[in-house]
Order: structure tokens, then sequence, then C-alpha cells
């Protein structure tokens, strides 16, 4: 590939997502506490395949959108930004998309030392250099977002994502190419070993033959991965832009908060290109459009309509519990829907409702076809 490259609508889509998600997670983690007064010390973000920081056609790259938007943002003034405490890490492997990567930053920002936070472009690997350039910066201790987005293949080990789940308030984005789950035989065995955390945990994903099913299989798999290095919620969807090859993500955080705030971003996404995010779990459902007809009327689309009905074939379940389980198991959907989902359900009779009076999140409903059974 060359210094740059074209920018795909699935990579334009992911970036808007990324720039809603780091609009959420900069004040929260910056600005000082009202009730206890209390401000982080510091605060890193790892970009590790940072790219030449612009596109073929002159769109900004990740690490270039990623610092305009934080000294634009909007609570900038109450974030309290320096060079202290505020570190964002990019780094590149190759050499002359290093060299371009500084280049754009320094014609975008003009010379780095003079920002209010502290930047670092390093040439590297983001497998073999990353935890090296947090330790030299001071970052553990406090929070952490890592940024694991390559265009190839994925050869982040897992003892790299152990350390960052295992430090407070840190989350990870990893990304999978569209080529990823077809190409397996071309990666060596021992880097998936590194990747995933020895052969017995990805074997069975390198068997699976059915086309449609092979993403869902490794994906799943890494997000186990995931969940073994210590990341207690794990999001894994599939990006699929209107014209053009999906993208697949995993997002790993330790707090309810981080998945409420990742699918918070998802629901702000413009559509204007007909993104939407696909849930691994559903698959006769066909992906809506964040801004579909479906909100506006009240309705619910079929893929949230699938998912509840998955919820509850294991069992009889309150609807508080159903939302629970569409926050921490579904890609994108939240506690709220799980009451549009129940009274959509109960007007088609697909459920019960087993608790007397009203529909609340406390009633507890089941299947119909259990009921009949």
């Amino acid at each position: 590939m060359g210094v740059l490259w074209k920018l795909e609508p699935a990579t334009a889509a992911k970036h808007r997502l990324y720039q809603r998600y780091l609009d959420a997670w900069w004040p929260i983690l910056l600005q000082t506490s009202q009730r206890t007064g209390y401000s982080r010390p510091r605060v890193t973000l790892l970009d590790a395949f940072a790219g030449p920081g612009r596109y073929q056609d002159g769109e900004p790259g990740s690490p270039v959108f990623i610092l305009d938007h934080l000294l634009r943002h909007d609570a900038v003034d109450r974030m309290h930004l320096s060079p202290r405490r505020v570190h964002l890490i990019f780094i590149e492997k190759d050499r002359a998309r290093h060299e371009r990567l500084l280049s754009e930053l320094h014609a975008h920002f003009g010379p780095l030392k003079d920002l209010p936070v502290r930047v670092e472009v390093r040439r590297g690997e983001a497998g073999r250099d990353s935890l090296s350039v947090l330790d030299e910066l001071g970052a553990w201790g406090n929070p952490i977002l890592g940024i694991f987005d390559s265009w190839g293949s994925v050869n982040v080990p897992l003892h790299v994502m152990k350390r960052i789940a295992h430090n407070r308030s840190s989350e990870v984005i990893t990304t999978f190419g569209p080529n990823w789950f077809s190409r397996r035989e071309e990666l060596n065995a021992d880097i998936l070993d590194m990747v995933f955390g020895g052969r017995d945990h990805w074997s069975a994903a390198a068997d699976e033959l059915r086309s449609d099913e092979r993403w869902r299989v490794w994906l799943r798999t890494y997000r186990d991965a995931l969940r073994r290095a210590g990341f207690g919620y794990q999001l894994q969807f599939e990006l699929v832009p209107r014209t053009g090859q999906p993208l697949y993500l995993v997002f790993g955080t330790g707090s309810t908060a981080g998945l409420k705030a990742m699918k918070d971003a998802m629901w702000k996404v413009d559509d204007r290109d007909g993104e939407s995010f696909r849930d691994l779990r559903t698959r006769g459902a066909e992906p809506e459009g964040q801004l579909d007809l479906f909100q506006a009327a009240g309705l619910a689309d079929s893929e949230l309509l699938e998912l509840v009905t998955q919820r509850l074939t294991i069992g009889a379940a309150s609807v508080e519990t159903v939302g629970e389980w569409l926050l921490t198991e579904s890609a994108r959907w939240l506690p709220k829907h799980a009451m549009q989902a129940a009274r959509q359900m109960r007007q088609d009779g697909l459920i019960v409702v087993q608790s007397p009076g009203k529909l609340t999140t406390k009633s507890r409903v089941t299947l119909q076809a259990q009921v009949r059974a």
C-alpha cells in the first residue's frame, strides 16, 4: 500500500463513530467532578496504527481529526488541558507514512511542542512498542483508550490487551478489515496464538467453512479473548456501509458506562451514507439505518425483535433484565429498547405478560410459544 490511499465508505463511517465516542469520552474523563472536586491526573489516547494523517482525496486521517476535535471540543474550557495531563500517542510502522503524518500534524496544528496537550508521534509496531511507550509516558494508573485500527492483519499480542484491561478506566477498540476472515490461511499460526491466546482458542474458528458464518465466529472468538484478557464487557459488530465492503469492530471496556457511551455514539452517527451496525447474534434480520422510520413510528425493528426473542428463549425475564441483556450482549441496543420491543411483541401476540397490571420495566414476560408448550 502506498503512502496515501482512498477513504472507503466504511472507514468514513467508522471515523464518525470515533468522533462521536470521543466527544463523550474526553469530557467524562477530563472535567473536574462537581461533587468531589476530583480531576484525573492523566488521560492517554493511543492510536497504534496511525497512518499518514491524510487520505488520497484530502480527507483527514484519525490522528488529525482526533486532535482537532479535542482542541475544538465544546467543553474544552472545562477540561483543563495541559501537556502533563493529556497525552496522545500516534504509532506508525512505515517510514514514509510516519514522515507524512508528522508533516500533516505540523501543517494543521503548528509546532507540536506548543500545543496544550502532549503529542507523541513514534515510528514503531503496535504490538511491539505500545506498552513501552505507555511505560515511558507514565500512562499506567490512569485512563487509557487504545485504538488498534489496522487496515491489514490484526497482530497485537493478547498480553498488550491484558495490560490495558487491568489498568483502571481503560478501553480498547480493535478493527478487522473486510478480507481478514477469508484469508486466515495466510496468517502464521504462531501469530494467531499470540493474538488469541493459544491454539485451543482459535482453532474452531479456523475450521468454519461457511462464508457468512466465518466473520461471526472469528469476532466472537476475539470477543472471548478480550474477556479473558480482563475486559468485563465486550461489544462486537459489523459496520455496514451503503456502498463498499463492511468493517468489523470489537470494543472492550470495564464499565457499563463505556458500553452506553459507545452505543450512544452509534445512534448519533449521521446515516447520510446509509451506514448501519449489524449484530452478530441475528441472522434473519436485515440491518437498518440508525435514523430509520421505525423510531419515528415508535416501532421495533426486526433485529431488535429477533434479539429479544433469543433472550426469552432462555426463559421468562423482566423487561428490565432483558434491557440489561441488550446492553451487554447486543451490538447497538440500549436498555430502553427492551420496553419498545415488549410493547410491540405483546401487540403482535408474541409474548405474554405474566405480571398483573400495566406493562413496566418490572413486568415479567415470556414467549407465547413457551406458554402454549
